[in-house]
């Protein structure tokens, strides 16, 4: 089974702002162009074999930066979406207590706040048997593979290896744009390597390797 990349994507400007984005396609800014061809020029070096990318635009547009540096042409795949988060899209997180205290307390505890989009329960098992598939499809042990996805996605595949429960993504920093995560998918168990590594992105302005707060980030 191969090595499995996991690459946020690019900065936008609701990433900026902190809102909300789930299933809204919107494109790079420019230090998000940046962070992509930083975390491109990483991965050249580890001559990768395969490139995945979640089909929305923030995704697709880092994976082809990182496809340039590493020759390789990305492939999409509609199940590494980030979660729907209905009728939060859009939203900071002062504008959600504002609007439904009791739903933001739901969101500060790990939980699902909204009820018109996807759990992370099911956003997770989506994620994972997207993963698996891709695995299957790349096998081999010295096999590795990028896949260019979002922050909700990377937190569930991160805490269902360590073994939480949905809700305990509230104890997972959601990292900084274009971090890394390296996954072992060995078929006697997935084993997390690393989480939300971005010292490649140090050389960039210093918001763009900023720590995520402490509180759960929006997706």
């Amino acid at each position: 089974m191969p090595l499995l990349i996991l690459v946020r994507h690019g900065e936008t400007v609701w990433n900026r702002e902190r809102r909300w984005q789930g299933l809204r396609d919107l494109p790079l800014t420019e230090l998000g162009e940046a962070q992509a061809a930083a975390v491109a020029e990483r991965l050249a070096h580890e001559r990768p074999d395969a490139l995945w990318s979640s089909d929305l635009q923030r995704a697709w547009d880092t994976a082809v930066i990182i496809g340039r540096a590493c020759g390789l042409e990305p492939r999409s795949h509609p199940s590494l979406r980030e979660v729907d988060v209905g009728s939060w899209e859009g939203l900071t997180a002062a504008e959600a207590a504002e609007r439904d205290p009791e739903s933001h307390a739901r969101w500060l505890a790990g939980l699902t706040p909204w009820t018109d989009g996807e759990t992370y329960a099911a956003m997770g098992e989506r994620v994972l048997a997207a993963l698996e598939r891709l695995s299957a499809t790349h096998p081999g042990a010295d096999t590795r593979l990028v896949v260019v996805t979002h922050g909700g996605p990377i937190r569930a595949v991160a805490g269902h290896i360590v073994g939480l429960p949905p809700e305990g993504r509230r104890l997972l920093g959601a990292g900084p744009n274009a971090a890394i995560t390296t996954v072992d998918a060995s078929p006697d168990g997935w084993r997390l390597l690393s989480y939300n590594d971005a010292g490649h992105l140090d050389a960039l302005a210093p918001r763009a390797a900023e720590v995520a707060h402490a509180q759960p980030a929006t997706e």
